[in-house]
């Protein structure tokens, strides 16, 4: 007839190229997703929760510490939870620098991973369309 000879029996070879692209960008939309998430709570250390206990603790004393005669104290203790706040203060801002660089960089990596890999995928899907 036209020139072409169609087999029975014979199924028109399918391509796995674009399944497995898709769910390949899929994957990398879920570990974006997933580092924004991570980002974005942020982490207590150890340090944090410490100074935050102790300063709670500090100004339940001076709560308690409520008579004419314990006033001194009771002004001490707050003092010293006002200075624990500025050092908690201090350390979550050298903390959150600290992370913003180191968290910076994965959103970049990963994007540009993307890219790459759509544009490997494209022309595999090409190659494999054309022969």
């Amino acid at each position: 007839m036209g020139g072409e000879e169609i087999l029975i029996g014979e199924q028109p070879r399918r391509s796995l190229a674009a399944p497995l692209i898709f769910f390949i960008v899929v994957a990398f939309q879920f570990v974006s997703q997933y580092l924004h998430k991570l980002n974005k709570k942020g982490s207590k250390s150890a340090t944090e929760i410490q100074l935050r206990a102790e300063i709670k603790q500090l100004l339940k004393e001076a709560s308690t510490l409520s008579q004419p005669s314990t006033f001194a104290q009771a002004a001490k203790l707050r003092r010293l939870a006002a200075a624990k706040e500025k050092e908690l203060v201090n350390y979550k801002e050298v903390h959150d620098k600290e992370m913003k660089l180191s968290s910076d960089s994965y959103p970049k990596v990963l994007f540009i991973s993307k890219v790459l890999y759509v544009l490997c995928a494209h022309l595999l899907v090409l190659e494999d369309s054309c022969c």
